[in-house]
């Protein structure tokens, strides 16, 4: 409560929501590359498990989901780069306002150019940067996540659906398997999202002010 008073009394309320923009632009791509790629895989796996090893069923889940959360990173690693440096961009006492998701990515590509020679920029790679942090955050998250949701969903709508099972119960089924499985998941992976978002934004930023 202290960061939101702290944020809310400095920048103003409007603040709590910078880069809701970027978010919003982060989120359609990433679950339109995530979802419907861990479906295919997982459905895949187990079907070639069934036909010839049935004991790597039950990894259906972790390699479905990390193999789709990376390619779901590496797509959108740019847009979650500049969402990252927006959130941590502190407004200059000459009032100057924080920059949009485009201005912020061609701020990363402008910052770093060399002073011997000018006309040298970083290259277009400096978009990625953070990736490697970012996919050692998301993978493992991806993986314990699955791993965990999809038997202890099965287990428990084996013990709650039966003959009088309805929507409410099925809901309920699916809310709890995924709350353990983000509890535990995010648990884990906590270290490595801190280590993410600082690689994000430990880069000078030139012209542009953070936190």
């Amino acid at each position: 409560m202290d960061v939101f008073y702290k944020i809310t009394r400095q920048e103003g309320i409007f603040r709590l929501w910078r880069g809701t923009g970027a978010s919003l632009a982060l989120a359609v791509p990433t679950v339109g590359i995530y979802l419907p790629s861990y479906d295919l895989l997982r459905n895949w796996i187990e079907e070639y498990s069934d036909r010839s090893n049935p004991k790597l069923r039950p990894y259906a889940p972790l390699v479905a989901g990390s193999v789709a959360r990376s390619l779901a990173c590496i797509t959108c690693s740019p847009i979650e780069l500049a969402r990252t440096r927006m959130q941590a961009f502190k407004e200059s006492s000459g009032g100057a306002k924080p920059p949009g998701m485009w201005k912020t990515l061609l701020g990363v590509l402008s910052s770093r150019q060399s002073s011997s020679h000018p006309e040298r920029s970083r290259g277009y790679h400096l978009l990625w940067t953070g990736m490697g942090a970012q996919l050692a955050r998301d993978v493992p998250f991806s993986a314990i996540c699955w791993a965990v949701l999809e038997p202890t969903r099965r287990h428990l709508l084996g013990l709650l659906v039966g003959e009088q099972s309805n929507a409410a119960v099925i809901l309920g089924a699916n809310f709890s398997a995924g709350f353990i499985a983000g509890v535990i998941s995010s648990g884990a992976t906590c270290p490595l999202d801190v280590a993410k978002t600082r690689r994000q934004i430990e880069v000078s930023l030139g012209p542009l002010a953070y936190h």
